[in-house]
């Protein structure tokens, strides 16, 4: 969109999300520093992982069972993969400190299963996507680590501490990169605006 289609109405909606960067910029702060406190591997450790995971699988599984409502085949299996994040981010959260083993051990199976679902997922979209194998290697890839972690509970737990610190600083990063997107965004928009 060029200088000259941006209409005030456009303008306005885009300086009104762009004031609110420094939301996104304490956000990605304090998604770093969790990552650094996951990192830590302590009792803290322990009782945030257990929360977060619960949270995060409650909500996975939220979205999974959405996704079968727009997938052309396989809802069941969509809904059975939701109803399963569900119950073990319940789980989880309800007793966040005695199941941080059996957590562990969740998130290795959950990547196995993930992967296979991946792989199937692959196939069934091989005939109508272009990507499809870059969904088949995700998925290899995750049967592989899932394998690996649920053969070893202390590999099953430095996955998870691995797994949930890895997401922490990724979402940190992509909201920092996003507050300082809006920030310039908003700064852009003031310039087209005092040069009209």
């Amino acid at each position: 969109m060029s200088a000259a289609e941006i209409t005030q109405d456009d303008a306005d909606a885009i300086d009104e999300v762009a004031d609110k960067w420094w939301l996104f910029l304490v956000s990605g702060i304090m998604w770093i520093l969790f990552a650094f406190v996951v990192l830590s591997w302590d009792l803290t450790t322990v009782w945030a992982i257990a929360v977060f995971a619960g949270v995060g699988f409650i909500a996975g599984g939220v979205i999974e069972i959405a996704a079968a409502s727009m997938a052309p085949s396989w809802k069941w299996l969509h809904v059975l993969f939701g109803v399963v994040s569900i119950v073990a981010g319940i789980a989880a959260l309800v007793w966040p400190g005695q199941t941080f083993l059996v957590l562990a051990a969740i998130i290795g199976w959950y990547v196995l299963f993930s992967g296979i679902l991946d792989m199937v997922a692959a196939f069934v979209a091989k005939e109508s996507s272009e990507l499809w194998w870059l969904n088949l290697v995700v998925g290899i890839v995750q049967v592989l680590i899932g394998f690996w972690a649920v053969g070893y509970v202390g590999r099953s737990a430095t996955l998870l501490v691995v797994w949930v610190a890895a997401t922490a600083l990724a979402r940190g990063m992509s909201s920092l990169f996003l507050a300082f997107g809006l920030h310039s965004a908003g700064k852009g928009i003031d310039r087209l605006q005092s040069a009209h």
